[in-house]
């Protein structure tokens, strides 16, 4: 059986040593020095000024909505993992859909100003698959409308753009760190500002608005993450180099054997590179994927059709819109096996398969 992923562990040795430091200490939760530690060490290694370890990355991205005091009309895509859209609801807040970019299948800077409105207070953008947005085509527009930017990177760990962390655009972006993750920490997430005020506010807001023994500077949530969560960020940090190269060796190698599948896959921003967080594919028609994916299942090897369907059309508390770019996209994207155990041979297999299916 391959599934579509499985988390990466560390050597037991290298997160033990870590654990054995939380039992003589019997500091568990709180942030403590781990945790502490574990923003300390990612700062450094994302190369961002200003970071916070969070529970997860949905509730970084209502703490960011919170924080920036966003109201009224966001606009964001349809194409993203439902945490995205349900954040910004969960906040009180309309969620306003721009369809995708259909090469790069991140929202569509071209068509966001038609969806600004005096309503308008924000903009939520994903980096799809860690794919950057246009950040300076959003840049431009949230200067000249006077917008708040928040990036939804859960997918973009260690991205850059022209040499600088995508994670420095907008006014915050948040990670996640899940289990799922090529970088996690079973449960997690990361918000980043560059505003030491706004970080200020934020860090309050993650432990219940409490600024001393007996006063409150805020509005505040729970949202620490405990020792065992930063251990196993810290153990993983130390692999995260190799983790990241050999994702994005098997991504190479997936690409050199389906030249001839008929499917294309996601253009990447020319500025960047792939960090190997998903393996998607936008095949020709709906009809092929089933084809492919019906016959992979029966070879238990597991697909994801990632992201669908369409956010636009999908949840039962907003009412349904046309998004034709997204609409179609959705039906016919699947994201393939990748993970950091899978072997070269066993994407060979897997490529055999679909190429075998699609000409039969």
């Amino acid at each position: 059986m391959i599934p579509v992923t499985k988390p990466f562990l560390p050597p037991r040795e290298v997160y033990d040593k870590f654990v054995d430091g939380i039992w003589h200490r019997q500091w568990l939760t709180n942030m403590g020095p781990l945790a502490s530690q574990l923003e300390m060490d990612l700062k450094d290694f994302l190369q961002v000024n200003h970071l916070l370890f969070v529970t997860n990355g949905t509730v970084a991205l209502q703490m960011a909505l919170k924080a920036l005091a966003v109201s009224g009309e966001v606009i964001t895509t349809p194409f993203s993992f439902v945490a995205t859209t349900s954040s910004i609801v969960w906040e009180g807040c309309q969620p306003v859909f721009v369809d995708i970019d259909p090469q790069s299948l991140n929202i569509d800077p071209t068509k966001i100003e038609a969806a600004i409105t005096a309503k308008t207070s924000a903009i939520l953008a994903t980096h799809v698959y860690g794919n950057p947005c246009d950040v300076e085509a959003i840049e431009r527009i949230a200067k000249k409308h006077k917008l708040k930017v928040i990036y939804d990177g859960a997918h973009a760990f260690g991205v850059k753009v022209n040499g600088r962390s995508v994670f420095e655009y907008g006014d915050v972006s948040i990670c996640s760190l899940h289990a799922t993750k090529l970088y996690h920490s079973i449960e997690g997430g990361l918000i980043i500002t560059k505003d030491p005020s706004l970080l200020k506010k934020l860090a309050s807001m993650r432990n219940f608005g409490i600024s001393g023994f007996e006063s409150f500077a805020d509005l505040g949530i729970n949202a620490k993450n405990s020792e065992f969560h930063a251990a196993m960020g810290l153990a993983n940090l130390e692999l995260v180099n190799g983790i990241m190269e050999k994702r994005v060796a098997l991504i190479h190698r997936y690409e050199s054997k389906l030249k001839n599948f008929k499917a294309f896959r996601p253009k990447w921003h020319d500025k960047s590179a792939n960090n190997g967080a998903y393996l998607p594919y936008v095949l020709e028609s709906e009809e092929l994927l089933l084809k492919v994916k019906k016959e992979l299942d029966g070879h238990e090897i597991f697909t994801r059709r990632y992201f669908y369907p369409s956010l636009a059309k999908a949840l039962p508390y907003l009412d349904p819109v046309e998004m034709p770019v997204t609409d179609s996209t959705a039906k016919r994207v699947l994201c393939l096996p990748l993970f950091y155990e899978l072997t070269f041979e066993e994407v060979d297999i897997i490529c055999r398969i679909i190429l075998r299916t699609q000409n039969n």
